[in-house]
């Protein structure tokens, strides 16, 4: 069954309302008719809907039943990915919204290769993977659209997570705490996962995050890719935690 998100606002009572470009990939492409049933999302809960009617501007749909969403992890991770390459930021975003990343920050750190100073510039790139986040999250059956949060420094990452209670570093200069034992006796239900640039780290900034009660931990023996190391870990720590799905 076909499954597309919603916002709060398109919920009027017993009705739903499809807008925008939903509209379109609706009656051209999916060429689904008045009768056919979809799904739909919205702030975790499961609306399974019956199409009243296909207007130019809108689809109409009748609320049938309504479930609270079982396909979000109970664990949210957030990533602060330092900054990549366009076409590797992309790749990050769509597998990472694939396995179950909650959220998005972009980091301009010191090693950082892209550099966006244009504002424009910044929004239109946040406009391209909110679009990206919001296709893998239909194809892999997400019950939430993962956000883009923003493209913030360095300075600001630590600011704003200063004051919480997991944060988890891979870094490929840590010998001796292997994510998995860096992840044993976390009782939080929210993982901030730092992954470095193209370049790496620099050592007084593992130093930073180590100054706000960050875990510098292993991969192991291989250097992993940027583009690799942040859906890698998102990958353990759901399974160490016991929310993958894996027996």
């Amino acid at each position: 069954m076909r499954k597309f998100f919603v916002e709060s606002d398109q919920i009027i009572e017993d009705k739903i309302f499809i807008l925008d470009k939903d509209v379109k990939h609706i009656r051209d492409v999916l060429r689904l008719r008045t009768g056919d049933r979809i799904e739909i999302s919205c702030d975790g809960v499961i609306y399974l809907c019956q199409i009243d009617d296909i207007l130019r501007d809108k689809v109409i749909l009748d609320i049938l039943s309504n479930s609270k969403g079982e396909n979000e992890p109970e664990i949210e991770i957030v990533l602060f990915q330092g900054l990549a390459k366009s076409n590797k930021m992309d790749f990050i975003i769509q597998k990472g919204t694939e396995i179950g990343i909650k959220d998005f920050y972009g980091v301009i750190t010191d090693r950082t290769i892209v550099k966006i100073k244009d504002i424009k510039k910044e929004k239109n790139k946040i406009s391209r993977w909110d679009l990206i986040a919001e296709e893998a999250a239909k194809q892999s059956k997400r019950d939430y659209i993962p956000k883009i949060k923003g493209i913030i420094s360095f300075d600001e990452m630590i600011e704003l997570i200063k004051d919480e209670e997991s944060i988890i570093v891979p870094y490929e200069d840590e010998e001796n705490l292997s994510i998995g034992n860096g992840l044993r006796n976390i009782k939080s239900k929210k993982i901030n996962l730092i992954i470095g640039p193209e370049g790496g780290f620099e050592p007084d900034e593992i130093q930073k995050i180590e100054d706000i009660g960050g875990k510098i931990v292993s991969l192991g023996p291989r250097i992993l890719r940027t583009e690799t190391a942040g859906f890698v870990s998102a990958t353990i720590i759901l399974y160490e935690l016991g929310k993958l799905g894996v027996i």
